[in-house]
């Protein structure tokens, strides 16, 4: 597995519950400011093989990036499961719920 893969994938898993990233966020940390892409690659391929807490991961915007209606549906029931709340359909306040583990010590 490549360096960057290795890191975001062990960023994604420490996503706590009830917490949000960004694939941008998520590729930066990793190493590649320009790997979002990536990130959603890796999230594709490797969510079974790594359990990877993937519903927690989300677009800039706040938004659920899926665009099948049943991956949205999924990825917004397992959010609000962990008291993520919405607003605006498919969005949430990454003011409210985006985590930061370059700020958090204990990361």
């Amino acid at each position: 597995m490549e360096r960057f893969t290795e890191n975001a994938v062990s960023i994604i898993k420490k996503i706590p519950c009830g917490r949000v990233m960004t694939y941008g966020q998520i590729a930066r940390l990793a190493g590649s400011p320009r790997g979002a892409r990536q990130v959603v690659r890796i999230l594709h391929s490797m969510s079974k093989k790594h359990r990877l807490p993937w519903h927690r991961v989300i677009n800039s915007k706040g938004e659920i990036g899926l665009r099948e209606e049943e991956g949205v549906f999924i990825q917004k029931m397992a959010l609000e499961e962990e008291g993520v709340r919405f607003y605006k359909d498919n969005k949430v306040s990454l003011k409210e719920y985006q985590f930061h583990p370059d700020e958090d010590s204990s990361y």
